[in-house]
């Protein structure tokens, strides 16, 4: 397996809301990424919340994890409203934490699966035999447009309203956590990102960039192009290639 990972801040922003999560577990290996949203620093300490208490609650039940898909998918998720519960509690509890949330996106490696969990507008992609997946559906206003016929994909990345998600970690008391199995063969690479990267950067671009035998390589040129095409918010990319 080779890892890489790459966050900045981008051009415009003043702080990094992104955060990420890499466990130290080689047996069953667990990659977070969350989006902080939110006022001052709220949004930052949303997705640090977010990252922390998914990837401690997951780390627990390595050691004695059954390996059910039925089992595995009801950790993923119990994790990710555990996170739920907890940011929107803070959210409720200091004044300049109010509405704050995050995006959460993850990968668990687990024997010859990859359990994706996710809420919200980062994404994760699987790189296979040279073409790129997008995994994960967006939770955000502009998909549910496409989804209905309102406006076509190509209209939708030029949307005025195409930042607004519909789901996110830690804005209410209960959420809807998406959890997809995926079969993983050796070659493929797996990409987790948050928006910062897609809103630059087309599916092209980013696969060009990822068939790179260096993952941290492939990690960094993602995000300097994403920087160089204008860097207008915080980037951050995870990937792992299967040898």
């Amino acid at each position: 397996m080779n890892i890489g990972v790459k966050t900045s801040k981008g051009r415009i922003r003043e702080i990094n809301q992104d955060f990420y999560y890499i466990s130290a577990d080689s047996k069953y290996p667990l990659f977070i990424i969350a989006d902080g949203m939110g006022g001052h620093k709220a949004g930052e300490v949303a997705s640090k919340m977010a990252v922390e208490i998914i990837g401690s609650t997951l780390e627990k039940e390595m050691n004695n994890l059954k390996l059910e898909d039925e089992y595995i998918v009801k950790i993923i998720k119990r994790s990710i409203w555990k996170a739920n519960e907890e940011i929107y509690k803070r959210s409720l509890e200091r004044e300049e934490c109010f509405g704050m949330g995050t995006t959460v996106t993850l990968a668990w490696d687990i024997k010859e699966k990859i359990y994706i969990g996710h809420v919200g507008d980062s994404r994760a992609y699987l790189l296979r035999n040279n073409e790129l997946y997008q995994i994960t559906e967006d939770h955000s206003l502009v998909e549910e447009l496409i989804k209905n016929g309102s406006i076509s994909r190509e209209e939708a990345k030029n949307h005025p309203q195409k930042n607004v998600i519909t789901r996110a970690v830690g804005t209410s008391r209960e959420i809807h956590v998406d959890v997809i199995i995926k079969e993983k063969n050796k070659g493929d690479i797996l990409l987790l990102c948050t928006d910062g990267l897609t809103n630059m950067l087309n599916d092209d671009e980013i696969k060009e960039l990822l068939l790179d035998d260096d993952m941290q390589r492939a990690c960094e040129n993602l995000v300097d192009l994403s920087n160089d095409k204008g860097g207008f918010d915080n980037i951050s990319v995870v990937a792992i290639k299967y040898m």
